[in-house]
């Protein structure tokens, strides 16, 4: 019990949902999830992202929390508490987190500059031609802003379980929920004539983003589609990163585990989808199809450009868009950053403030070279699959292309082949509640999710030649 208690617990499910979902709803949803509807056809990659959210997701989230519960542990030594032969997949998954957190708060970072921009009135400067590229390739105002986020992250994971992330999700989480949806709503109302005298309005928008579209699509589109669904869900749901396994460890044994993941569940698809419902009808009103092709930027460089084109009431939509954006990054960081700590504290025995003063100083540095790696430290490198980055785009590569495809891909070896489904169904299932979807969460853990996670990893690295 004195274990327990210095770990610390959440308080209800109330909180564990909120924190759960807090983690889910960051940079993932509000900006890799639009930019990716939009590159790949709107409707036909919400159906997949739909589909693979109740069947793939719903396994993975399931298994990581429900391990957390069952071993009461950090993902760095929950694996070996399961079987001790297989406690390496523990390193792997404390590496995703580790990696991330630095460029995490430098992404943060840029966040908090473009708040602070519309904040004070001056989002028209932030519509301009080079402004955003100027700020990245600025030396020290970058590690400034990533410095305040940084400072932010730390101050929640400081305070603990119940004092910091829980207590403070409870707050930031129904404040973006109902930000995310009075600017998805704004958005269908808003209607624009380009010089060439073509209007075009939200409501088709909308329809670009959510009916789907198979005109001209190949196989090899689909399951370019399908492959990008697939990605984007270890954004959304924040698995394969040791996140779900450390807060999992920290719910208590009387909570219905299975209410809580379809509760976290829909408030993640729901909030990925309000994303794209704020952005993507906006983008297209402003900038028809064309403009839905602006890859990663279409936060930083086209949204802008967009409240500018709004007139007044761009600059408020500005400030309360990008309000929403911070509170989403910050309560993914806390989730990031806790994973780490929570593995120092069960690993190397230390308390939670040494813990914390430690990996936020690692951070600190990090984010530092992040920052420098726009300027300073410049470079162009080519990687396995065809991409050309520098220091952030190398991180991201190692942590979301390679590492938690290969952890969950290990994982559904483990609870499908070596431990068995059981480990986990019994864990669900304690207090006498049911498992509605045990059935499909045995065929996705010991079959098809493994499959598919082969697929992913193959391409990510350059080997599967079947999308080239």
């Amino acid at each position: 019990m004195s274990k327990e208690k210095k770990r610390g617990n959440f308080t209800g499910t109330l909180g564990f949902v909120m924190a759960a979902a807090g983690s889910a709803v960051g940079l993932g949803n509000i900006w890799r999830f639009p930019y990716l509807a939009a590159k790949d056809n709107g409707g036909v990659f919400i159906l997949c992202y739909i589909v693979l959210a109740l069947t793939f997701g719903f396994t993975l989230l399931t298994t990581e929390i429900a391990i957390g519960r069952k071993t009461a542990q950090s993902p760095l030594t929950a694996y070996g508490k399961l079987h001790k032969k297989w406690k390496g997949i523990g390193i792997l998954a404390c590496l995703v987190p580790i990696i991330i957190l630095p460029y995490y708060c430098a992404i943060g970072g840029w966040v908090m500059k473009y708040f602070f921009t519309f904040a004070k009135g001056d989002g028209i400067a932030a519509a301009k031609d080079g402004y955003f590229t100027n700020y990245i390739t600025g030396i020290w105002e970058p590690v400034v802003w990533m410095l305040v986020f940084l400072g932010l992250t730390a101050f929640v994971v400081f305070a603990g379980v119940d004092k910091g992330i829980e207590k403070y999700s409870k707050v930031l989480m129904p404040i973006l929920l109902v930000l995310v949806v009075g600017i998805a709503v704004y958005s269908l109302t808003i209607r624009h004539t380009d010089e060439a005298g073509i209007t075009r309005t939200g409501l088709q928008g909308l329809k670009v983003y959510l009916i789907p579209d198979f005109t001209g699509m190949t196989i090899k589109d689909f399951l370019i589609v399908v492959m990008d669904a697939m990605g984007q869900l270890f954004f959304s749901i924040s698995v394969s990163m040791g996140i779900m396994i450390a807060y999992g460890s920290y719910v208590k044994k009387d909570v219905n585990l299975m209410k809580s993941i379809n509760h976290i569940e829909f408030f993640d698809t729901l909030v990925a989808l309000l994303a794209g419902l704020m952005i993507v009808p906006a983008v297209f009103t402003f900038m028809g199809t064309e403009g839905m092709s602006a890859g990663p930027g279409l936060m930083f460089v086209s949204l802008p450009k967009i409240f500018k084109a709004m007139g007044t009431a761009g600059t408020f939509i500005g400030f309360l868009f990008f309000l929403m954006v911070v509170f989403a990054a910050v309560t993914s960081a806390v989730s990031v950053m806790e994973a780490i700590v929570s593995s120092m504290m069960d690993g190397f025995h230390l308390s939670r403030k040494k813990s914390t003063v430690l990996v936020t100083l690692y951070a600190l540095i990090g984010g530092c070279v992040v920052c420098f790696g726009y300027n300073l430290l410049y470079f162009e490198i080519h990687l396995p699959n065809g991409s050309v980055g520098q220091i952030l785009d190398v991180m991201d590569y190692l942590s979301n292309n390679c590492l938690m495809p290969l952890v969950a891909l290990l994982t559904c070896i483990l609870i499908g082949w070596v431990v068995k489904p059981k480990t986990i169904i019994d864990e669900v299932c304690l207090g006498g509640f049911t498992f509605r979807r045990k059935t499909l969460y045995i065929v996705m853990i010991k079959v098809i999710a493994p499959i598919l996670l082969v697929v992913l990893l193959l391409q990510s690295v350059g080997v599967f030649t079947l999308f080239q």
